[in-house]
């Protein structure tokens, strides 16, 4: 370094952090909607990363050949699958469509008019009234809504193909952006960032891969029992239960609503009994079903235990579920638990303890015969999974 040149003094260099700390700030909250795009991207990649990781484990691909493999077959699975069910589908998804709205014409009609019980009369009918006009605007849109509709639509096909693109860049640079980001930490301490990163994704993995499982198991376990039942619909039924799996503590709700809304109207097609009783079964059948999946299915295939209280779960998903939709009910666990990690990091580098637990470390490392010097394994050339 020459004289004449000079490093920048504290005062100045915590003033340029924090301006570039603000600056950063606004810009999450100028272009929030952009950020939750790049969010919907990164999660969708973070999905199908490991079948990229898979083959440059078992193959010599590289990276760029194993992320267009796996990228491009997953564009044609998402585009292949519906269409090639669709006809399937179709149907019962008709038979589900038409008794909600079936349902919700004659709950309309039941509150149109004043309800007596028990010698008290109450009054709904505005309520009824609400209902109606919604089902309308769904159901029939006026002519001088549609250029806003398809203004609507054409915005939300731009984000999806910011979302299209952005996957692919993620699962293409992300090692790039990983160590880029390790190593905005000052040296002395890249290696608790490189540690901290393999316990952020092991906790990740471990939610995902049990979702996924419990969504499939879900699925077809509920598509069995309501085809056993004769419910209509029963696969789209069961589609739908494992779908809304993803959801938690929301999503069962949604899916016993659904059922037991069918079963109201459409009865059994072989029970010999009234659909009220029909769908008094089909509620206490979901609730055994869910029930066994809560406390014998999904620790079982979780397999670790977030170690989270419960009732402080439910809370952050209701909050989640306002506030950003499905979308916040599904990452609003894992990111809990990564909060979880990120704090007792901080805990204990605080309190001058080491700073990770050592009964932990074997849940985040390699086995022994696969675990490389810490300098070799981000910058080694041949080390291209995530």
């Amino acid at each position: 370094m020459s004289s004449n040149q000079k490093n920048w003094n504290l005062p100045f260099r915590y003033t340029v952090a924090l301006i570039l700390f603000v600056a950063f700030v606004a810009l999450l909250f100028y272009a929030h909607e952009a950020v939750k795009t790049l969010i919907i991207a990164a999660f969708a990649a973070y999905l199908i990363s490991p079948a990229v990781g898979y083959l440059l484990a078992r193959t010599k691909l590289s990276r760029t050949a194993a992320v267009n493999i796996v990228y491009f077959s997953a564009l044609i699975f998402l585009v292949g699958v519906p269409a090639t069910l669709t006809p399937i589908f179709f149907d019962e998804i008709k038979i589900v469509a038409q008794d909600l709205l079936d349902l919700s014409s004659e709950v309309s009609g039941t509150l149109s008019e004043p309800v007596q019980f028990g010698g008290m009369v109450f009054h709904f009918e505005q309520l009824g009234e609400s209902l109606s006009h919604v089902q309308d605007a769904v159901l029939t849109p006026l002519p001088e809504e549609a250029l806003a509709l398809l203004e609507t639509t054409s915005v939300s096909v731009l984000w999806f193909l910011v979302i299209i693109v952005s996957v692919h860049l993620f699962m293409s640079e992300w090692p790039h952006m990983r160590q880029g980001l390790i190593s905005l930490a000052p040296v002395e301490y890249q290696d608790d960032m490189h540690e901290l990163y393999n316990r952020l994704r092991e906790v990740w993995m471990a939610y995902l891969r049990g979702q996924i499982v419990l969504m499939v198991v879900v699925g077809i376990v509920f598509t069995i029992a309501w085809t056993i039942m004769g419910i209509p619909g029963a696969l789209v039924l069961g589609v739908l239960a494992g779908l809304f799996t993803l959801i938690p503590d929301v999503g069962p709700f949604l899916a016993v609503a659904v059922a037991v809304a069918v079963a109201l109207l459409e009865g059994s097609s072989w029970i010999p009994l009234s659909n009220t009783l029909v769908a008094v079964i089909v509620f206490l059948v979901y609730l055994v079903l869910i029930n066994l999946k809560n406390f014998l299915l999904r620790p079982y295939i979780m397999g670790r235990s977030l170690h989270m209280n419960e009732a402080l779960i439910f809370i952050a998903i209701m909050i989640a579920t306002i506030l950003e939709g499905i979308m916040g009910a599904l990452l609003v666990v894992p990111l809990m638990a990564s909060v979880i990690v990120i704090y007792k990091y901080l805990q204990r580098r605080i309190l001058g303890l080491p700073p990770f637990e050592e009964d932990d470390v074997h849940q985040f490392s390699l086995p022994a015969h696969k675990i490389k010097p810490r300098s070799h394994i981000f910058i080694n050339k041949k080390n291209k999974n995530l």
